[in-house]
């Protein structure tokens, strides 16, 4: 892509354009902006007055590159991490700055910002290429400060420090070197007292002179003054002041630059940016149309489920398609507007929705479906955040269940912590659009579908389907950390999705790597169990990826992040408590099934408050259950007892660990569509089931008609990568 690039002087901007080249990009213009003379950081505006003014206008010369250059008219007026569109406020002055740059070079694509770890300037950048549409670079984020400053130095930043305002950095004896000097004492200072080695928490200032990119000339320094802002005794404040300083031509330039003095800055490749934008010409701009209506497929019948009560599954499907489900289009929009629709009756948004399950009948449409799915959520209707997501394609069709098929996990509060990073980076895999990587709600961390991506590029890796997992993985670790988790610690479910193109040594393989790269090095200190695991064979994953993977995570409230006094952490429910009272039927089905438990069940609980359960249904199990040793999967009232004996594992699962119905926030059954029945049938025999089941496993479970499962059709699963399950039951229920 074609680059521009914020620039303020220092050596972050130019190592984020140095990381740019890395990775294929090509910068085209610099853009910066230039701070009113009576800011509110007085220190950081006569920095820039003295310094920054002119030696931008030298970086652009020396790089043989435009500059576009707006002065800041606005002041910080929405104070909150995320940003929304404010009259007023600094960041419309990047977006002036760079709709001009968009304007005069149509060709650019991408925004090249010096993030480390600042959210608070990430999400800005990102809001201002989010509504120009252009993308977020940020090579630099979340990456180890004291690697990146060895490699700056390493690949020839050249940067002197003209400020220092912390504990351990002299004025009199820092400001002025450059970054290889103070290289050892930083470290050293790092060690003491825990300064950022890259001064990203404001504990100095650098001005760089030279750098590989510094094609034409160089800058030199040739008189300064130090002077002393605040002389404080423990961390003293002060700047350097150029008195005189040229550029250098370099030899062997093209350039035409003379050895001298500042450049004039009336240089036609200087481009003053004058004006600030109208507050009415600056709201946000949806790309997409209106949200659609289901009114406008009146004949499409869908169908609707719904699981417990505080923290729930609604699911939503196509019911029996008729003529006017000719499309995904039309399915998604039908479906979502169910969903919508479901939302507004119990009196929430799409605000609530924690996490989206979007199944699709065919990849190819991934594009089309993402139209229809921004059309519905937005970053304007999730004000705390957009819900993560995972995306897979299912044989939706071949059962009757349309093209579309959405399960969305809804809190009946807004409490949430979202991690949603657009910009493109080093650190994990971006998400460019409205769907998060991750998204905690009280102590489950729920993430993304994970792909072997690698992050700066956004490709996948080579090597087939094991090293695209141990990418996977390595990108879970990555979000896991940034709620200072680990999949390694705090894994309650594994969800492997694994491509139909794979050959069953491939699944094997995935198997063993997931294996000896995971679960051999899983610390169960936190959670006491291993993880449960399911795979499921897709006939198609994003990208035409052959493994996705999709972590959930125990994250406790004391080490989540949460600050009690922000309003943004959930009670914690007490653990324990008095187990329900088994049902007459319970007792009945216990003594004809107890004998089948551990040979089918996969379960993890995490200190009485949250349960993961997996129950496998193969053939053997299926054929003892019944009885008969003919195929039982093809019979009606095979399925019956089959779903008979589901929900009574269920059951007794919530029964021994302390839950109710009320506990489930998301109920599976995956089957497979190589039996031939129709998605209604499994529907029919496992809501049969459930009644006859009743309220045994304590709580109420519903018998409005309205399904507190979902039916899911694929290719295979199982708690394998044999996948040779016939049903497959996937449970999560938690007291939070």
């Amino acid at each position: 892509m074609e680059v521009v690039a914020l620039v303020s002087g220092g050596k972050d901007s130019c190592f984020s354009m140095m990381r740019c080249l890395d990775y294929g990009h090509k910068v085209v213009a610099l853009a910066n902006l230039i701070p009113l003379d009576d800011a509110v950081d007085e220190l950081d505006s006569y920095m820039y007055q003295t310094v920054g003014h002119q030696i931008v206008v030298c970086y652009a010369k020396c790089m043989g590159l435009p500059l576009f250059r707006h002065r800041i008219s606005g002041s910080t007026r929405d104070h909150a991490l995320k940003y929304s569109v404010t009259a007023g406020d600094e960041v419309e002055d990047m977006y002036a700055l760079l709709s001009e740059v968009k304007r005069q070079i149509p060709s650019v694509g991408a925004v090249s910002s010096g993030a480390i770890a600042s959210d608070y300037q990430r999400l800005r950048v990102e809001s201002v290429c989010s509504r120009l549409g252009l993308v977020s670079l940020a090579y630099m984020w979340k990456q180890d400060q004291t690697l990146l400053l060895e490699e700056m130095i390493r690949r020839g930043i050249v940067a002197i420090t003209v400020k220092v305002a912390a504990m351990g950095l002299k004025p009199s004896a820092h400001l002025g070197k450059e970054l290889s000097e103070l290289k050892s004492h930083l470290l050293q200072m790092n060690e003491s007292y825990g300064i950022n080695v890259c001064g990203e928490g404001g504990e100095y200032e650098t001005l760089t002179l030279d750098c590989p990119l510094f094609r034409n000339a160089r800058i030199v320094l040739d008189d300064f003054k130090v002077i002393l802002h605040s002389a404080d005794s423990i961390a003293s404040v002060g700047i350097l002041h150029p008195l005189a300083f040229h550029i250098e031509p370099k030899p062997d330039s093209s350039s035409s630059i003379e050895d001298g003095t500042i450049v004039q800055e009336n240089s036609s490749r200087l481009y003053e940016v004058n004006g600030g934008i109208a507050h009415t010409d600056v709201e946000d701009k949806p790309t997409w149309s209106p949200t659609p209506t289901s009114d406008a497929y009146p004949n499409i019948d869908v169908c609707i489920s719904k699981t417990g009560k505080t923290l729930f599954t609604i699911g939503s499907w196509i019911k029996e398609p008729s003529s006017a489900s000719k499309d995904l289009k039309a399915d998604l929009v039908a479906v979502l507007s169910r969903i919508e629709n479901q939302l507004k009756e119990d009196g929430l948004s799409w605000a609530n929705v924690l996490y989206v399950h979007l199944y699709i009948s065919s990849m190819k449409d991934f594009a089309l479906a993402n139209d229809v799915y921004v059309s519905f959520i937005t970053e304007k209707k999730c004000h705390l955040g957009v819900p993560s997501r995972s995306t897979i394609e299912l044989p939706l069709v071949q059962v009757g269940l349309g093209n579309a098929y959405v399960e969305v996990l809804v809190a009946n509060d807004l409490v949430k912590r979202v991690l949603h990073v657009q910009s493109i980076s080093c650190w994990a895999p971006s998400c460019i659009g409205p769907y998060s990587q991750a998204t905690l709600y009280g102590e489950i961390l729920y993430m993304a579908g994970q792909l072997g991506l690698d992050p700066p590029t956004m490709k996948l890796c080579p090597g087939g389907a094991t090293a695209e997992l141990e990418l996977a993985l390595r990108n879970s670790e990555a979000v896991a950390n940034a709620f200072k988790s680990s999949i390694f610690s705090s894994a309650i479910h594994f969800l492997v999705y694994c491509s139909a193109r794979l050959t069953s040594s491939e699944k094997e393989e995935v198997e063993h790597k997931l294996q000896n790269s995971y679960v051999a090095h899983l610390d169960r200190s936190k959670t006491g169990s291993y993880p449960t695991i399911l795979y499921v064979l897709a006939p198609d994953l994003p990208k035409g990826a052959f493994v996705e993977i999709k972590p959930t995570l125990y994250v406790p409230a004391d080490d989540n992040g949460y600050d009690d006094d922000d309003g943004d952490i959930t009670s914690v429910v007490e653990a324990g408590g008095s187990k329900p009272a088994s049902s007459k039927v319970l007792s009945e089905w216990s003594a004809q099934y107890s004998d089948l438990q551990d040979a089918c069940c996969l379960i993890h609980t995490v200190g009485g408050k949250i349960c993961s359960a997996v129950v496998s249904i193969t053939s053997d199990i299926a054929s003892r259950i019944c009885s008969c040793t003919e195929q039982v999967h093809r019979s009606e009232e095979h399925l019956k007892t089959i779903a008979r004996f589901c929900a009574f594992q269920l059951a007794k699962i919530l029964i021994d660990n302390g839950f109710t119905w009320d506990n489930v926030t998301m109920l599976r059954f995956y089957y497979l569509v190589e039996h031939s029945v129709a998605a209604a049938v499994m529907s029919c025999v496992f809501s049969e089931a459930f009644a006859e089941l009743g309220g045994a496993a304590g709580g109420s479970l519903r018998t409005d008609g309205v399904p507190v499962f979902n039916v899911i059709p694929v290719s295979r699963s199982g708690r394998s990568a044999s996948m040779d399950d016939i049903v497959t039951c996937e449970l999560l229920a938690s007291k939070a």
